[in-house]
């Protein structure tokens, strides 16, 4: 009978492996949207050649930098997409299947790569959200034509609640940051203690 404890427990702590398809998605997601975006800053570059030139019209110049801001803005939304899909792969990897030794010896010492608990990847993934969040905000905003006063009224109210979220995610850093040294202190005096 303990033998098939023993093997059926192998199999349940086994089929933990079974995220390593979730790891290897995300990560060719990331890959693929890193390239995505990749190729709309080269041809967004090439596009800019003709931006000094003496023969373009004023109008056809504004018109320009408008698409090249509108751009520059759906290509920063790819990169953190892309980062978002990267975080996800490496958190899944580090919490179901092992420890990433390059990430804890690294000298970059990288936090927001190097994730302990699903709390870690909850936050991680959150703040990259939320900028992406705040990308999007910004790229309809360029586009955001104001009638009247209550459109104005409006965006203002949209841009401090993005202050609002920006302020409350970075106090919650903050708040973070002492119980988490006040934890290290407790396992040192333990270790103390124990010595």
């Amino acid at each position: 009978m303990k033998w098939i404890e023993t093997t059926f427990e192998g199999f349940l702590w086994n089929s933990r492996l079974a995220v390593l398809a979730a790891v290897l998605a995300s990560l060719a997601s990331a890959l693929a949207m890193f390239y995505m975006a990749t190729v709309d800053t080269w041809y967004m570059i090439v596009h800019l050649m003709n931006y000094a030139s003496p023969d373009i019209v004023e109008a056809t110049r504004a018109k320009l930098r408008a698409t090249t801001i509108a751009h520059v803005v759906g290509i920063l939304d790819g990169y953190l997409l892309a980062t978002v899909l990267l975080i996800f792969a490496l958190g899944l990897y580090e919490l179901f299947i092992s420890k990433i030794d390059q990430a804890e010896h690294s000298e970059m010492g990288s936090r927001v790569l190097f994730i302990k608990t699903l709390d870690d990847l909850k936050t991680r993934l959150g703040k990259v959200v939320l900028m992406i969040l705040i990308v999007k905000f910004f790229e309809y905003a360029l586009d955001m034509k104001f009638v009247n006063a209550l459109d104005l009224l409006y965006f203002g109210g949209g841009i401090a609640l993005i202050g609002l979220a920006l302020y409350l995610t970075h106090s919650g850093d903050h708040k973070a940051k002492p119980s988490e040294t006040s934890g290290r202190d407790d396992s040192h005096e333990r270790v103390r203690s124990k010595s």
